[in-house]
């Protein structure tokens, strides 16, 4: 189970540049990589599913409510991504955006949800819907409800 607490200790993304900007942005407590060319990031800490160690990595998000909103793309792969897998498995995660850290629980959107939200994600990011045009599967798309957000 995956907490606040793991984003300093949990493992970088495969990636090396997702890892560095991760890193950069862990290291300056948030001030740096939180907001690049207009797109915001926040760094999302899950349990590997077959490890059961802390991984970390760094995704654009928006917000719908109290909210934290993130796409499970892989670039349009047909296979979800590590991140979205660990989760699936185990929904408690750690998350930092800006300068807050907090433990979130993650869930997928629903069917009714997902529409809207997909277009916001898509108007952050327009990569988003040339990567649904190359993938063969529904990207998925995630909301992580921080455990402190007013109910």
């Amino acid at each position: 189970m995956a907490t606040a607490a793991d984003l300093d200790r949990a493992t970088d993304s495969q990636w090396s540049w997702v890892a560095e900007h991760t890193r950069t942005y862990l290291a300056s407590g948030g001030t740096e990589g939180h907001e690049r060319d207009g797109v915001r990031t926040l760094v999302l800490a899950t349990t590997g599913r077959r490890t059961g160690t802390p991984r970390r990595t760094a995704l654009i998000y928006g917000t719908s409510g109290d909210d934290y909103v993130v796409v499970a793309s892989k670039g349009g792969a047909d296979e979800d991504p590590a991140w979205f897998m660990n989760l699936a498995a185990e929904p408690a995660v750690g998350v930092q955006v800006g300068t807050r850290r907090f433990s979130a629980r993650a869930r997928v959107a629903t069917a009714a949800e997902r529409a809207p939200l997909w277009a916001q994600m898509a108007g952050i990011f327009p990569l988003y819907e040339e990567y649904a045009r190359k993938a063969d599967r529904e990207i998925p798309v995630v909301l992580l409800t921080p455990l402190d957000a007013p109910r």
